[in-house]
Parts: structure tokens; sequence; C-alpha cells
């Protein structure tokens, strides 16, 4: 039996004013299966007469604007399912990740199904990304795209430009939402619709499909008499949110605020925080990367066997590729965004950065298929991270000690882009940032092909069938 894979992701957005370097930031782990390569691409800009859209994986199809600009995606390695572009940053510094897959109510769906053949997660950044200008935009584009067509699924959708960060959830069929995170504040999200109060008198900081109250009224919906929770009008709230997806948001607004005490899988955990300090790209990367340390949940940790087993992580095996897309206070786009890219597990791998403004990527992110290959970046960084399961407790020090080297190289590294670009532009501006970030990617890629040559020599030890001679007899 074949299975469609989908993503039951965890994310992150953070608003300008809560970050350390007045960045904008959206990321988020794609989960899918254990063996599902991903490749990294750079789609150039382009003008195509009488250009759609048509789903390999079901009957949607769409017209499309006839000039598409340069974006960077990582799709799946076969489109048989779809092509599941996931994310990226186009030309124009609008950064979109798509999708954190969550679950409508029975009462809503009833009233307005999921529509088979309408647009799901494999075409939203495929028919959104090439054609806005800003975040804003996007929303606007993706929410027109869902009112007209419908959606075959309920997701969440990320969209950021270097000023604004916006999350948008569609609630069933045909009816959605959009709010701005404030500059001050981050969210973090897993697998259950996040946004609560709706304010329909503040178009700044909302969006929403037009005819949505009415859908609420007419159809009995809301709970409540005096306001518009989407969370509870839409949403779910049962055992797997308890066990599957709120632990993960609770871990998230532990780490980033830990003198608030908040119960482990509670339905109440807000939607938006203001954090107890500013945080940067290495905090996001530690959430990403997170699988509840120091807490009796960690799979690796010190817990019993069932509380280690209890909640489901945040980083887990089946993370096909991890991503922060940043948007810093640069005036060039191309050299504002940063699309961090981790291939693999999150917690065994280490995020690399490309410069959105690069023309091309490297070869062996642009391979791989779902049997392992060496010269697939996948399965190069998915290689290590197989070998040190099987010995953590011998091999985990060897791993930290690889990534803690390539985190320092890779973040001096954009240090010292950055100097040398500002004054640039244009066709020397983009020769710079695409030579730089394909010289951090063959480093990162020899950094690890080094390591799982140390790994393997190690554990040529711990044979089963190794003997060890007694002197005496």
């Amino acid at each position: 039996m074949t299975v469609t894979p989908y993503s039951a992701c965890t994310s992150i957005l953070i608003g300008k004013q809560a970050s350390v370097d007045g960045s904008v930031m959206i990321g988020r782990n794609e989960d899918s299966r254990p063996a599902w390569p991903k490749h990294f691409l750079v789609h150039p800009a382009a003008t195509t007469e009488q250009a759609s859209f048509e789903s390999t994986d079901s009957n949607f199809k769409m017209p499309l604007p006839k000039t598409a600009y340069k974006y960077t995606a990582t799709p799946e390695w076969t489109d048989k399912y779809g092509l599941f572009e996931e994310d990226g940053i186009n030309e124009y510094g609008v950064a979109m990740s798509a999708t954190e897959s969550t679950y409508a109510n029975d009462r809503v769906l009833a009233a307005d199904p999921l529509v088979k053949d309408g647009i799901g997660e494999e075409a939203m950044v495929t028919v959104t990304l090439p054609y806005v200008k800003t975040a804003r935009e996007g929303v606007k584009r993706l929410g027109a795209i869902v009112a007209h067509y419908g959606t075959s699924e309920s997701n969440g959708i990320l969209f950021a430009d270097r000023d604004e960060a916006w999350y948008f959830e569609t609630g069933s069929g045909h009816y959605w939402v959009a709010q701005r995170i404030p500059d001050d504040s981050y969210a973090v999200v897993a697998n259950q619709m996040a946004i609560q109060e709706v304010d329909f008198d503040d178009p700044e900081h909302f969006m929403w499909q037009r005819h949505i109250s009415d859908f609420v009224r007419e159809n009995a919906l809301n709970p409540h008499r005096n306001s518009f929770n989407f969370r509870e009008i839409f949403g779910t709230n049962n055992q797997m949110d308890a066990y599957y997806n709120l632990p993960r948001v609770w871990y998230g607004q532990k780490m980033f605020n830990p003198s608030i005490e908040q119960a482990t899988n509670s339905h109440q955990l807000p939607f938006i925080r203001q954090a107890e300090k500013l945080l940067s790209v290495d905090d996001a990367k530690a959430f990403l990367s997170s699988h509840f340390q120091e807490t009796p949940y960690d799979p690796i940790g010190a817990g019993s066997e069932a509380d280690k087993k209890r909640f489901r992580p945040v980083s887990l095996a089946t993370t096909q590729e991890s991503h922060i897309l940043q948007l810093r206070q640069f005036n060039q786009p191309g050299l504002s965004g940063i699309h961090w890219l981790s291939m693999g597990l999150t917690a065994q791998s280490v995020y690399v950065p490309f410069y959105a403004g690069i023309t091309e990527t490297p070869a062996e992110y642009q391979r791989g298929l779902e049997t392992y290959s060496p010269d697939s970046a996948y399965w190069v960084f998915k290689q290590a991270g197989v070998l040190v399961d099987a010995h953590y407790d011998q091999f985990g020090d060897l791993l930290k000690q690889t990534q803690t080297e390539l985190n320092q190289y890779l973040g001096r590294s954009v240090l010292q882009t950055d100097q040398k670009a500002q004054h640039l532009n244009g066709i020397e501006l983009s020769a710079l940032l695409t030579q730089e970030s394909m010289a951090n990617a063959a480093l990162a890629l020899k950094k690890y092909r080094e390591l799982t040559a140390k790994l393997i020599t190690q554990a040529t030890a711990f044979s089963p069938l190794s003997y060890k001679h007694d002197a005496n007899l």
C-alpha cells in the first residue's frame, strides 16, 4: 500500500523587534518519512505566455500570471505526489513556507467540506511565491485561490518580508484567516490550528475570507457570544492534540519564556508570546532541532522509558529538511534574505546559509532518490545521523563537535560576506553571494563526510562478533 506523504511539521515565526538584529524570521521542520529526499533549487525569473499550473497528484489546475519572479525552493525527489516545493525566498525578498498540517473539526467540515481537487500543500509555494512582492500580497493571493478553488487540506502557511511575518490558516474547504505576528513577538505552531481572537476591525493585523463571519453565524459554529476565536470555532481539542501537538508548543514557549509555568499539554497555550529576551537565528535553530532536552520526555535523555516516548518531539527521524528564512534589514533583497537549510534530521544535521541572491545551488543539493546515494546532500547528512543512532552514547560527542565547528564557521562566513557585499549590486552581488553560499555548502558536506568516515571506522569495534582474548588463558 502506498501512502501519500504529507507534512506533520513544527513552525516558528519571529517579528523584527523580537529579534536581536532586527530580522524577521519564519522557519519550519518539514516532516514526512524517514527516507524521503529533498532537493534545493533556484528557479530563474521567467515569462511564459498562457502560463498555468496542473497538479500531478490531483485534478487541481489554474492559470498563472505570465511573469514569474526568481525564487528558491526545496522540491521532493519525485513529483509523483506533487511538487512540494515547501519553502523559499523570491527576488523581491518575500519568504514563504507551506505547510503546517492542521485539522478542522467535524462540525465545520460538515458545513464546508474539503475540496478533493482544490489546492493542496504540494502546489501552494509554486503558485504563490513567484508572483508576489510583499508578504501581505502573498496572503491575499493564496487567500483568493483558496476561496475560489477550495483546498483539499487544512493547513497553516507562513509568509514574511523584512517588515512583516504573517501566519495564514485554512479552516475548511474555502474559509481562512491570517494574522500578522506583532513585531515584538514570536509564535510556535505544531499541527494544530493556532490563531485565536480575530479582530475584524483591525485589517492591518488580520485578513480573512470576506464571508467567514456569515458562514460561521449561518451554521451556528461559534461557541462564544461576543468573540471570534478561530482555533475554537474551526480547530480540534482532542487526545492527539494533547500528546502529539501541544507539548511541542509548550517546549518552544518554555525555551523562550522559561519563567512562565504552563502545563505540558494545556489547550490554553497562547498563539502569540513576547520572549523574555531578543531571539537570534540560533534560537530558531535550537527550537527546530529540539527533542525536549532537560525534561523527562527527551527520547535520548534520562527519563523513564514511558516518559521518553510520551510526547512527539520537535526534531525527529521523519524530518526531510528544516529551514529558517531570515530577512535582515539590508536594502538589497538578495543580501537581506538568507535561506538557512538543514537536510534530514535537524538534531543531527547543520543549517547551511544560502543567500537569497544566489543564481544556482550545488549539484549535490539537486540530487537524491529514495534509495541512498553518496552524491546527494540529503543522504550525506542522513547517513551520518543513521550511524550516530546506532551508538548514541559513543558517537554523540563526535556529532556535536562537528555541528559546533560548522555553526561557528558558517556564522562567521555570513558576517564576512555581509561586509564584502554591502556596496555591491547586480551581477557582482549575485556572483559573490553564490560563490560564498556554494563554498559554505561544500565545507558542510566535506565535514560530514569526514564525520561519517570516523563513525564507520570506530563502529568496527562494536560488532557483536568481536572477541576479546584473555591473556591469562
